[in-house]
């Protein structure tokens, strides 16, 4: 039965691609509602821009870099460029059981929402032509490479042995340590420390998180690529990491002053980044762990940026950068082959190399998008200006940069 399509397996993974794709836009309002109403628009536009953008790009190259046949376990060929080849018929390397176009119809989604998620790091002050290089030249330069890395065949963390069973190193640490290094390139806000930045419809917010929360059923349940127990053990495990998350997170703003129920939904998300990586080989009770763990570090994170004083908008380093990477390395410690023979033990199962494997793979992706990012980020500062004027940021950039109200 080797390389037969499924249905039932190609059923899961159109429905979990369906998913991701949603939490792109849902991203958009997560990160909307947490920005002045005269930014809004712009911010959601941010988002839906990319889906546009990165799914253009995939088709073209991203794919075939991402998991073309390896260039020295460091990139992919071209032989999938323009998607050629990819067809009906199943990849055996990556998907034995669903339609080679379906496995890549499914990443593609996962290369949509990546540089999304930076996109929190700038909002109210993005120049958008600047944005649209950069969002471009970024999935190209490290978005497409890192997975080679980790989910090519070939890729030299994936032969190292790195556990990432849904992006918890490609998507949130490459997102989270590019926006630290964008934010330290891009001028503050107007103001910023000095006038008071409040959310204009936490509503939204509360909405996006909740569409995230389901769309992460996808993004985590579908990287089983199958519709058998390691899906239904994922998708349990990223629900109690979400939900012990939250109530740590709660219980820490509590502590400090008031549960605010944006801090609740911040902390849920931080719940479902960090189980992300661990989420098919762990057991629920270790998810359980992965989310109370997490929630305090990118809490503290939080503290530890607004006391430097720099404006990284809206936390995507605290909360994908360092959730990302805490589930990355928790993977090396409760990871078990109890829950997925293809995984490996980790630490607390006698393999304490499993960790050692784990912290290799984020420190090397951490550095290099860091590094990338921060490159880039001083190339498009120094040629087209990395944000708008001070009277198109005072303006709000709905109207400045795309002429168009959000409310009459």
């Amino acid at each position: 039965m080797e390389n037969t399509i499924n249905a039932g397996d190609t059923a899961w993974v159109l429905v979990s691609t369906a998913l991701v794709l949603m939490m792109t836009p849902a991203l958009g309002f997560f990160y909307g509602g947490m920005v002045r109403k005269k930014n809004i628009i712009s911010t959601l536009n941010l988002s839906i821009i990319t889906m546009g953008l990165i799914s253009v790009q995939w088709v073209l190259i991203g794919y075939t870099l991402a998991f073309g046949e390896t260039l020295g376990g460091f990139i992919g060929g071209l032989n999938f460029a323009g998607l050629r080849g990819v067809g009906d018929a199943p990849n055996g390397a990556y998907a034995a059981t669903i339609p080679h176009l379906a496995f890549a119809a499914y990443q593609m989604m996962f290369a949509v929402i990546t540089p999304a998620l930076i996109t929190g790091t700038f909002v109210e002050r993005v120049r958008f032509k600047t944005f649209l290089i950069f969002t471009l030249l970024w999935a190209t330069l490290i978005y497409d490479p890192v997975a080679h890395w980790v989910w090519g065949v070939g890729g030299f963390l994936r032969g190292l042995g790195a556990l990432d069973f849904a992006g918890g190193t490609v998507v949130h640490v490459t997102a989270g340590f590019s926006a630290l290094a964008f934010a330290m390139v891009i001028r503050a806000r107007r103001g910023y420390g000095t006038i008071a930045m409040e959310p204009h419809n936490i509503p939204y917010s509360v909405l996006g998180a909740g569409l995230l929360w389901v769309g992460w059923f996808g993004f985590n349940g579908g990287s089983a690529l199958a519709a058998n127990g390691l899906a239904v053990t994922a998708v349990v495990n990223t629900n109690t990491a979400a939900a012990s998350a939250g109530l740590v997170w709660m219980l820490l703003a509590w502590l400090d002053s008031k549960p605010s129920v944006l801090g609740i939904v911040t902390g849920v998300v931080v719940g479902l980044v960090a189980i992300t990586p661990a989420a098919g080989f762990v057991t629920p009770l270790s998810a359980l762990i992965i989310g109370a763990i997490a929630a305090p570090i990118s809490y503290y994170t939080i503290k530890f940026r607004q006391g430097l004083k720099l404006d990284e908008s809206l936390d995507v380093w605290a909360c994908h950068g360092m959730g990302g990477l805490s589930g990355a390395l928790m993977t090396g410690l409760f990871a078990t082959t109890s829950v997925n023979a293809n995984g490996a033990n980790g630490l607390f199962y006698n393999n304490p190399w499993q960790f050692v494997v784990q912290l290799i793979a984020v420190v090397v992706s951490a550095v290099f998008a860091f590094g990338v990012t921060f490159g880039l980020a001083k190339l498009l500062d120094a040629t087209l200006g990395l944000s708008v004027t001070e009277n198109e940021e005072i303006v709000g950039l709905d109207i400045s940069e795309h002429g168009e109200r959000a409310y009459a």
